[in-house]
């Protein structure tokens, strides 16, 4: 993944953009709680849709505000391509199902893509405090401080890891990643099999993790990450080995030194 140059985000639109992002992540904190909310289906899909409204209340106005001419992408679970221009591509909570199950796994996510590469992203840990941030061509940081992605260079020594993007996927996609799941139990360290995607691509970028993979295109899960990744240092494609986009079908973010032996484990299984 890549920009043809450097965007020019300026101090004041990262400014503008971590404040949302943190404003908003105190209401999703407010929301809460420490034991899990909803016994059935319905009801545990009436309080993820209750955070959503609540966060987004308080984030979509801001964010169009501090980008003039930006549009919003709607539906969070969506993939794909955009049209050509300035999108935020937002998740208002990730980890959404963590967060009502009582779970740390969640943050609030804002990123501004470009002609369908993210150039400019913040990821806000509620619970902890932490913010992640990057911009296309100006290095990934959090609370601040740079990120490094790992210097491992033997797949046999990586901690990596997928997960599911959506409930309901194809029985395709399941197998896919169950299979992917065996073939690098057999190849890596350990794997680790979770949700959301941003919580693990943090990780990645950090330099705490070596791999992360998806079989799905959903956008909102992926293009904070991948720029985290990328501007850390890591190599961020499909599994072609193709740059990645938002119109990509799959995803791989990796240390350098292990993306190529991760491809050719996770390419037969795409």
């Amino acid at each position: 993944m890549g920009t043809a140059m450097p965007f020019d985000a300026g101090a004041t639109l990262m400014s503008r953009t971590a404040a949302a992002v943190e404003t908003a992540g105190l209401t999703l904190r407010d929301r809460y709680a420490p034991h899990a909310r909803g016994v059935s289906r319905n009801e545990v899909v009436d309080e993820i849709h209750a955070n959503d409204d609540a966060v987004l209340d308080v984030l979509r106005e801001p964010l169009l505000r501090a980008r003039r001419g930006s549009r919003w992408a709607e539906d969070e679970l969506a993939g794909g391509a955009l049209p050509v221009g300035e999108w935020w591509v937002v998740d208002p909570a990730e980890g959404n199902i963590n967060h009502v199950h009582a779970l740390p796994e969640w943050a609030v996510t804002a990123t501004l893509v470009r002609d369908n590469r993210p150039v400019l992203t913040v990821v806000h840990l509620p619970l902890t405090g932490d913010t992640y941030t990057a911009v296309a061509g100006g290095g990934a940081r959090l609370n601040g401080l740079p990120l490094k992605v790992s210097a491992k260079t033997d797949l046999g020594a990586a901690l990596v890891g997928t997960g599911q993007a959506r409930p309901g996927e194809g029985e395709r996609t399941f197998r896919r990643i169950g299979d992917s799941v065996t073939a690098m139990l057999v190849h890596g360290l350990v794997v680790h099999v979770s949700v959301p995607a941003t919580m693990q691509l943090i990780h990645v970028a950090a330099g705490r993790t070596d791999a992360f993979w998806q079989f799905s295109d959903v956008r909102s899960g992926l293009v904070a990450g991948a720029l985290l990744v990328s501007e850390a240092g890591g190599a961020v494609t499909d599994l072609a080995g193709e740059p990645w986009t938002a119109g990509s079908r799959d995803f791989l973010a990796a240390a350098p030194g292990i993306h190529a032996a991760a491809l050719e484990v996770l390419a037969p299984i795409a």
